[in-house]
C-alpha cells in the first residue's frame, strides 16, 4: 500500500489522480490533499477519500473548508485542516506519506518540492517549474537525499520510458514533441485578435487555464525543455522540439546508432499518472490503444519561432542559466494572468517576458534566496509595466 500526499488535488492532474487511486484501493491510500481556492470540490474529496490532513491557500479557505466539513454527511472524518505555506511545506514532508505527487501550478511548487526531498520523500512530479527555476538545486539535493523524482508530464514520462533499459552513454537526442496548440496554422497577424477563450481551446489536451495558455504560446514546451535538460542530466543542445499535432506520439529517444524508441498512447494524462505512481510496475488505468488503422497519418513539423518566441526564450535562459530561467518563469505567469484578465493582448505576452529578461542581470550559481528574490523582482517588474 502506497500512502499519497496529492499537492493540486483539485487540478486537472489530481483528479486524474485520485480516479486511479479510487480505481486500486488495495494499492493506494490518500492521506494528503492540498488545493488552493477549490474548497468545494476539495470538501467532497476529503468525503471521499478521508485523508488525515487537507491544506488550502490562507485561513478565510481554511475556515470555509471546516464549515463544510462540519456538516451532514462527513461523520467519523477527523481531517486536519492547514493553510498557507506552512501548510503545503508540511503537506509535502508529511510523515504518514509514503509519495508526494506535486501538482501544484507555477512557481508554488518549489518550496514545497524541496520540503519533499528533506524529508526523503519520493516524488512523482507534475510541476515543471520546480525544475526550470531552481533545477540544478533541487536534483543535487534529491541526489543528497537519495530521492527519486519520477516524471509526470508526458512528454518526461515518455523519454523517461524509452531510457529505460538503455544505457545512458549510447544516449544521443530527445525529440520533445508538442501538440502546437491552437493557434499552430493561424497567421502572426492575426494573433492581436486571440482572446483568452480562443488560447484555452486547446485541441488534443483537457488542461488548467495556465497550462493551456502556456500550450497556446508554446511556452509550456519552452519549460518542458528545462525541465528535460535537468531531469536527464543533458545539455539543452541535445533537445529538439517536434510540432505533432495528433499528440499520439509523447516524446521520443534518438541513440547514438540512429535508433529512435517512440512512446506512443492516447492523450490522457491518467498513462504518465499512473506510471509514476506504480514505477516500476504497470497499473490499468482504463485507457484503450490508439486505433492506428483509423489514422490517416502522423505529423512531425518543425515549430515556428518566429511565431513563437517562447522556445528560444526558454533556450536562452536554459543556457544562460542561474536566475534567468527563474525570471523568465516569472514572467510569464504574471503575463499570462494578465492576458487572462484582459489587461494585455497575446502579442503582448511574448513582449513582456523577452523585456523582463533583458533587463535582469543573472546571479550564477544561485542559492533559494537568490531564486526566489528573482522570481519576486520579475513580477514587480512586470506588473508595473503592465499597470503603466
Amino acid at each position: 500500500m502506497k500512502r499519497l500526499s496529492i499537492l493540486g488535488s483539485t487540478g486537472s492532474i489530481g483528479r486524474s489522480t485520485l480516479e486511479i487511486a479510487a480505481m486500486h484501493p488495495e494499492l493506494f491510500d490518500v492521506v494528503v490533499l492540498a488545493a488552493a481556492n477549490s474548497v468545494d470540490l476539495l470538501s467532497e474529496q476529503i468525503r471521499q477519500f478521508k485523508p488525515e490532513l487537507a491544506v488550502v491557500i490562507d485561513e478565510t479557505r481554511a475556515g470555509e473548508l471546516k464549515k463544510l466539513i462540519n456538516g451532514t454527511g462527513f461523520d467519523g472524518i477527523k481531517t486536519r485542516i492547514l493553510f498557507g505555506d506552512k501548510g503545503y511545506e508540511e503537506a509535502a514532508s508529511y510523515g504518514g506519506a509514503d509519495m508526494v505527487l506535486l501538482a501544484m501550478v507555477g512557481a508554488a511548487g518549489l518550496m514545497p518540492a524541496l520540503a519533499a526531498i528533506d524529508a526523503g520523500r519520493e516524488i512523482a512530479l507534475a510541476n515543471k517549474e520546480t525544475l526550470v527555476m531552481a533545477g540544478d538545486i533541487v536534483m543535487s539535493r534529491a541526489r543528497e537525499k537519495n530521492v527519486k523524482i519520477l516524471p509526470v508530464d508526458s512528454e518526461h514520462s515518455a523519454i523517461f520510458q524509452c531510457l529505460e533499459g538503455n544505457r545512458q552513454k549510447d544516449f544521443k537526442k530527445i525529440f520533445l514533441t508538442a501538440s502546437g496548440g491552437p493557434f499552430r496554422t493561424k497567421s502572426i497577424s492575426e494573433f492581436k485578435d486571440i482572446l483568452p477563450e480562443h488560447a484555452l481551446n486547446h485541441p488534443t489536451w483537457n488542461m488548467g487555464s495556465k497550462i493551456s495558455i502556456d500550450s497556446a504560446t508554446m511556452m509550456n514546451k519552452g519549460l518542458e525543455i528545462i525541465e528535460a535538460v535537468h531531469l536527464f542530466d543533458i545539455p539543452v543542445s541535445a533537445v529538439e522540439v517536434l510540432v505533432h499535432p495528433q499528440s499520439i506520439v509523447h516524446s521520443m529517444v534518438g541513440f547514438k546508432d540512429g535508433i529512435v524508441m517512440a512512446q506512443m498512447g492516447l492523450p490522457d494524462m491518467k498513462a504518465a499518472i499512473s506510471y509514476a505512481l506504480s514505477w516500476p510496475k504497470r497499473l490499468e488505468p482504463g485507457l484503450n490503444f490508439p486505433d492506428f488503422a483509423a489514422m490517416e497519418n502522423l505529423v512531425f513539423e518543425k515549430p515556428d519561432h518566429e511565431k513563437f518566441p517562447s522556445l528560444g526564450f526558454a533556450k536562452e535562459a536554459c543556457r544562460t542559466g542561474g536566475t534567468m530561467p527563474a525570471v523568465m518563469n516569472a514572467a510569464n505567469e504574471v503575463a499570462v494572468k494578465a492576458f487572462l484578465e484582459l489587461k494585455i493582448d497575446f502579442p503582448a505576452i511574448f513582449k513582456l517576458i523577452e523585456k523582463c529578461m533583458e533587463l535582469h542581470n543573472s546571479v550564477d550559481s544561485p542559492d533559494i534566496s537568490d531564486i526566489i528574490e528573482a522570481d519576486a523582482w520579475a513580477r514587480k517588474t512586470l506588473k508595473l509595466k503592465i499597470e503603466n
